[in-house]
């Protein structure tokens, strides 16, 4: 009997390798998606208010306009538990932090330098006093009243409740340009090279969080860009946190800082960062951190 080659038996094994990484990632993908489907019981969250709103500002001459309608929209949640605006003016230099003081900011945190979304998001979350905290786009291209629905979401027990634009039940008002609409769909395929969850979307500017896990998630991240939700994506995998997606009502705007092809190529660039970190254990929790995650018995 004739005895196969070398080419016929490495094929073979780069076959069973190949399958075998297949079946290993649908079952790690099988994990992910039930921690991140299961509420887990908690104690309160802690905080002085009842909401914090985080709003990533550069050289917005309208800032003022965001933080007026932000505290219109939830008006109600301020007399019942308390409001806390926060706009991070990200390096600007131009009267964006005074413009947001002038509209009522309760607090405006001044970044020296202008460092990434990323960056002013955490500061922002790291800085508020908000027993929930969610941060949108100072470009109101998702209206604040759409705030209530995460800020509901999180006080119903999720950990994470983050918009997405590819869900069945989003209502687009004003369409992106084109190029922009496929950049964001490259952006959501090049992630799954990162993620196991298989999010509709990953890139939406509204999220929210309860504060210990945002405390917990912004301590532990690093990436200042547009890459900065992949991040949170993946801490929220690592740390067996639950999150639900809901729709939202988008609007673009001729507002945005976004520019689609630098922006996609510095993503692809902290794609490789983040799991280059992960591998070498960056993300690692320390011992008391991963005990304050463990359910009350």
């Amino acid at each position: 009997m004739r005895r196969p080659g070398r080419r016929w038996l490495l094929g073979i094994g780069l076959l069973l390798v190949t399958v075998g990484g297949l079946l290993t990632r649908r079952a790690a993908h099988r994990d992910v998606r039930q921690h991140l489907d299961r509420r887990q019981p908690r104690p309160p969250a802690p905080g002085s208010v009842r909401l914090s709103v985080i709003v990533p500002a550069f050289r917005e001459e309208a800032i003022g306009e965001t933080v007026r309608a932000i505290r219109a929209a939830t008006a109600d949640v301020a007399v019942d538990g308390g409001v806390e605006i926060v706009v991070v003016d990200d390096g600007s230099h131009d009267g964006t932090a005074e413009r947001a003081e002038v509209a009522g900011a309760d607090l405006v945190v001044r970044q020296p330098v202008n460092r990434g979304k990323g960056a002013a998001v955490r500061a922002g979350m790291l800085a508020a006093a908000g027993r929930t905290l969610v941060f949108t786009d100072a470009d109101l291209a998702y209206a604040p009243d759409q705030i209530h629905g995460l800020l509901h979401r999180i006080e119903d027990g999720w950990d994470v409740v983050v918009g997405s634009r590819r869900h069945t039940e989003t209502t687009t008002l004003v369409r992106a340009r084109r190029v922009r609409e496929l950049g964001g769909r490259l952006i959501n395929v090049l992630t799954r090279a990162v993620l196991l969850g298989d999010y509709r979307d990953t890139q939406c500017g509204l999220k929210a969080f309860r504060s210990d896990v945002a405390t917990l998630i912004f301590s532990h991240s690093h990436i200042d860009g547009f890459a900065f939700d992949v991040e949170v994506f993946l801490l929220v995998e690592r740390y067996g946190l639950s999150l639900s997606e809901v729709p939202v009502r988008l609007s673009n705007s001729a507002r945005s800082t976004v520019h689609v092809v630098r922006d996609a190529a510095r993503l692809l660039r902290d794609l490789f960062r983040i799991r280059a970190w992960a591998a070498i254990g960056v993300y690692d929790l320390h011992a008391d951190e991963a005990l304050a995650l463990q359910a009350p018995d």
